[in-house]
């Protein structure tokens, strides 16, 4: 049997007074979704274990069977993975965000610095590093604004929050603090006298464009000690995704990374592609993990036009090819849920439950029959912890 997770980063939200009470995941046009559910089975799972930040580290460990309070240390390893950087035992890796830091960098104006492009963004970073880099501190560059710095022989007692939970927020009060924090909050700082010069910037506050000036560290942790997927659940699998977090899981966790080029992490991602690149990683793993960042993206941005499109063309795209596709090859189970809420109002993580579908073999429909926020009441099927979930999917017995 064969086996698909459908993972619509950030896709439930809160009822929104713009659209009568109603969620974006209630207004959106969803077929294959409500399909899902109404061929199968609708339910609730808790992704986020009580005590852990939502971050899309926690909440996709858990929607992959992993419970985080045995081998997790930090998201940023994690990503480490992804870009082939080695961490040592006495590294500490932080998340490097390219942001835009507005009123004389006393605002959180664009957590992303406008999405800024891989090019832009590898130069930028490779700039900070010839600048700031040296024996104590690397800094390596990722994909759009997601980058890497190691600090070798890190200390870590501090605290770092996300930028993207301070959108259009003051700075003040959430820049590093511990007692270990200064020489991470001074290379924030020195990066902005550097930054602010750069051609690219020069160029982009010319063209009245978003401004990257300015590096933001968080997520911090040690190398991870995941067991692999395959010892834990006796399956195969692969992972399709554009952001480094998830590659990072994948390479961490044994599975093989399917690479699209026209994958963006936004809502002009190639969804096509990753579901071609999901019936072609089929034909070699027993699963495929298949990732789309943009409903995340347009809650962060408080883009409630966006995180809609970005939900229809999932549905549109990935999860109704797909499901046709596999109805034809033979048994197959599918799932589709998001990691957490990212609601537009708030423009950042909850720890929220989400809603969940499951169909397929030895799945006896319940009485659902709509992908949305409703089933996290009327759901037959709910997992707390989260993480429970992946047993029971790929059990094959009757549901």
């Amino acid at each position: 049997m064969k086996f698909v997770i459908f993972l619509g980063d950030g896709m439930s939200d809160s009822p929104m007074p713009e659209l009568n009470g109603q969620t974006p995941l209630m207004v959106a046009k969803t077929p294959n979704l409500d399909r899902m559910v109404r061929e199968g089975v609708g339910g609730w799972s808790l992704n986020t274990p009580e005590g852990y930040y939502p971050g899309s580290d926690i909440a996709n460990l858990g929607v992959l069977g992993y419970d985080v309070k045995t081998g997790y240390t930090g998201r940023s390893p994690l990503e480490a993975g992804a870009m082939g950087v080695d961490l040592a035992d006495d590294d500490l890796a932080f998340r490097c965000n390219l942001v835009n830091l507005a009123d004389d960098f006393k605002i959180m104006g664009d957590f992303s610095a406008g999405h800024i492009t891989t090019e832009d963004a590898t130069e930028l970073i490779n700039f900070v590093n010839q600048k700031l880099g040296n024996k104590q501190f690397s800094f390596h560059p990722g994909v759009s604004y997601r980058h890497l710095l190691v600090w070798h022989g890190g200390r870590e007692q501090l605290t770092t929050i996300p930028p993207h939970d301070i959108s259009d927020k003051p700075i003040d009060g959430h820049l590093p603090s511990g007692i270990d924090s200064s020489p991470i909050s001074a290379l924030m700082q020195e990066s902005w006298k550097i930054l602010a010069d750069h051609p690219i910037n020069q160029r982009k506050q010319k063209n009245g464009e978003v401004t990257a000036n300015s590096i933001w560290l968080w997520g911090q942790g040690r190398r991870p000690k995941l067991n692999l997927f395959k010892e834990l659940y006796g399956k195969s699998g692969g992972m399709i995704s554009a952001v480094d977090l998830m590659r990072g899981i994948a390479a961490n966790i044994g599975f093989e990374t399917l690479h699209v080029p026209g994958a963006t992490g936004w809502i002009d991602t190639d969804y096509a592609g990753k579901a071609q690149a999901c019936l072609e990683g089929l034909e070699r793993h027993d699963l495929m993990f298949v990732h789309v960042e943009s409903p995340d993206e347009a809650g962060h941005a408080g883009r409630l036009d966006y995180k809609i499109q970005a939900i229809e063309d999932f549905d549109r795209m990935i999860v109704g090819p797909v499901i046709e596709t596999l109805a034809k090859r033979g048994p197959f189970r599918a799932a589709s849920l998001p990691d957490h809420p990212t609601p537009i109002a708030t423009k950042t993580h909850n720890s929220d439950p989400v809603p969940f579908a499951m169909m397929g073999a030895n799945i006896k429909p319940d009485s659902n029959n709509k992908y949305d926020e409703n089933l996290l009441k009327t759901g037959s099927l709910s997992f707390d912890p989260g993480h429970k979930l992946m047993a029971k999917f790929l059990s094959e017995d009757s549901i």
